[in-house]
């Protein structure tokens, strides 16, 4: 954030993105994208990581950056694909696969929904020189789709579907886009929820026990899932 005028810096890189740009990046900053990015999640992870499949293009050499969404996107009389909306989803469910696949895709810059944990950033990011970029806020499908001007190509469709497809994009100000993690594995989310959290005890002081029973609920109010 500048300081002097209480601005969130904004931040336009060209993907595949220099290393160099990405060790300047810092939380808190907005990013816009131009260029190529990718979308992988748990099919292509799945096919990649754990059933050995070769990756069908070479993509190390295309684009450094993976997007973890769901694509809208329709058929076109040619053929080819218009794509709509993209709408991001939650990366921490792909943990147990992201450290091999940034070893097999080359990948530096991961985009989605609500970050990944501070171990994970640790573990996998920090050692490849690689960041997160976080969506902003819920419903921004059809936002970021006005940044997509054209589906390059799509692979694995018939197999995955639409949206476990790996899709290529060509992007213009794609974004915007947070600083979620950067190269050193600072945590925007880490950081906040470290302020917040001081706070919760006073907060939950006269509730009653929380009633178990959808995934990630609990009654210890410090260890909320992401």
């Amino acid at each position: 954030m500048a300081a002097d005028s209480g601005k969130l810096k904004e931040v336009r890189l060209r993907a595949p993105v220099d290393p160099a740009a990405l060790g300047e990046l810092r939380i808190g900053e907005v990013v816009y994208l131009d260029g190529v990015v990718y979308t992988a999640r748990e099919g292509v992870y799945k096919k990649v990581v754990e059933e050995g499949c070769d990756l069908p293009l070479d993509l190390a050499a295309l684009s450094n950056v993976n997007f973890h969404c769901s694509p809208a996107a329709t058929v076109n009389d040619d053929g080819g694909y218009t794509m709509g909306a993209v709408s991001a989803t939650a990366s921490f469910r792909f943990s147990k696969w992201i450290e091999r696949w940034f070893d097999i895709s080359g990948a530096k810059m991961i985009i989605g929904k609500g970050g990944m944990s501070a171990a994970d950033y640790r573990r996998c990011f920090v050692p490849r020189g690689a960041v997160y970029l976080t969506t902003v806020g819920y419903g921004t499908g059809a936002l970021l789709g006005r940044g997509v001007k054209r589906v390059r190509e799509v692979h694995w469709i018939r197999e995955l579907g639409i949206a476990h497809a790996l899709w290529v994009l060509e992007v213009e100000k794609f974004g915007p886009f947070i600083v979620e993690s950067d190269v050193e594995g600072n945590s925007l989310f880490d950081r906040e929820n470290a302020k917040i959290a001081k706070g919760l005890p006073d907060l939950y002081r006269d509730s009653k026990p929380a009633i178990l029973g959808r995934y990630g609920e609990t009654d210890d109010r410090s260890d909320e899932v992401i």
